[in-house]
């Protein structure tokens, strides 16, 4: 009868075999799943005095990963969604350790036992098209590649390592223009680039070699740029922005919030949310739906909308309806 494999022996096969080679998941998601355990292992120390080589199986208890979530929460300031990200991947990790040692089931159901806390819907930073424009004005006094890095993140919605991806051969500058982009799960979605947006890549990109294979936006050692430096570069447009015009651009903004500006000023021009889907790689249209729940301006004409079906014509003069109106910008 084969010897019981160790948790040791067990976690190491999860991350690099099963995960990379099974699973084909990404690098981020294997780092993902590493953090969290690099983290359970710390906690253990820290709390517990377990050193990392002595941790086993029969640590996972419900007790000992309930502390480990609020470890996480009040020891390291996490917020809720980040603490149940830990959490998945400590079951998804019990899930593969079920099918490869059955003796451990009646362990992993201890993991598996613990919920996922209730986590507040996060709001959705965007940034008006005036403020998108002067943070492109101050990427083009950088150079051409941070304009053509700061208008693919905002024009084809990619989440940064999208872009940091990309190479030569993702492009097709030619009428009709778009990029491939490579997401989540390595599934690839071809996004379409509009006329500015395609002009501004061809630019940048007529300065690189021709390889096919080789990086569209490339840090100063001809590396492939990471995502700590698109955000770097991201950072000093938004710094120069805000200092022109501080009510307008935040002191900081993230990738991210390029990929959200998108979305949001594609639903407030009336493009349906399936293709906003498809442009940001969501699974479903749920997702996604949390655009229109945020927006404030499709909250608003809703309300114009529903008052003239209900009340008809209204009796304000004009003057009056302007304040109303005006009212309702602000408020909403």
């Amino acid at each position: 009868m084969a010897a019981a494999r160790p948790f040791a022996d067990m976690l190491a096969r999860f991350l690099t075999v099963h995960l990379p080679v099974t699973r084909d998941c990404s690098r981020n998601t294997i780092s993902a799943y590493r953090d969290a355990f690099t983290l359970f292992l710390r906690f253990m120390e820290d709390r517990l005095a377990i050193p990392p080589d002595r941790v086993s199986f029969t640590d996972f208890t419900t007790p000992n990963v309930a502390a480990f979530l609020d470890w996480l929460r009040t020891d390291r300031g996490c917020s809720s969604a980040t603490a149940n990200q830990r959490l998945a991947a400590l079951k998804s990790f019990f899930r593969y350790v079920q099918t490869e040692a059955p003796e451990q089931i009646a362990q992993a159901q201890q993991v598996f036992s613990l919920k996922a806390a209730q986590a507040p819907e996060p709001a959705i930073d965007y940034l008006p098209l005036e403020a998108i424009g002067l943070l492109l004005e101050h990427a083009k006094r950088r150079g051409p590649r941070d304009l053509a890095l700061l208008t693919t993140l905002y024009d084809t919605a990619a989440r940064v390592q999208e872009a940091c991806d990309l190479s030569y051969a993702d492009l097709h500058l030619e009428k009709p223009a778009s990029a491939t982009l490579t997401g989540k799960g390595r599934k690839t979605r071809v996004v379409p680039l509009t006329q500015q947006a395609a002009v501004i890549l061809a630019q940048h990109v007529g300065t690189l070699p021709q390889d096919p294979s080789g990086p569209v936006f490339a840090n100063r050692a001809n590396q492939r740029l990471g995502r700590a430096g698109a955000a770097y570069i991201l950072a000093k447009s938004a710094q120069a922005a805000h200092a022109d015009r501080p009510e307008l651009v935040p002191t900081t903004v993230s990738p991210h919030v390029l990929r959200h500006s998108k979305a949001m000023h594609l639903l407030e021009n009336g493009v349906n949310l399936i293709y906003i889907r498809d442009i940001l790689g969501h699974a479903s249209v749920i997702t996604t739906e949390i655009y229109a729940k945020a927006s404030p301006e499709m909250k608003r004409q809703a309300i114009e909308a529903a008052a003239a079906k209900v009340l008809g014509t209204s009796n304000y003069d004009q003057t009056a309806r302007r304040d109303l109106l005006a009212w309702l910008r602000q408020a909403i």
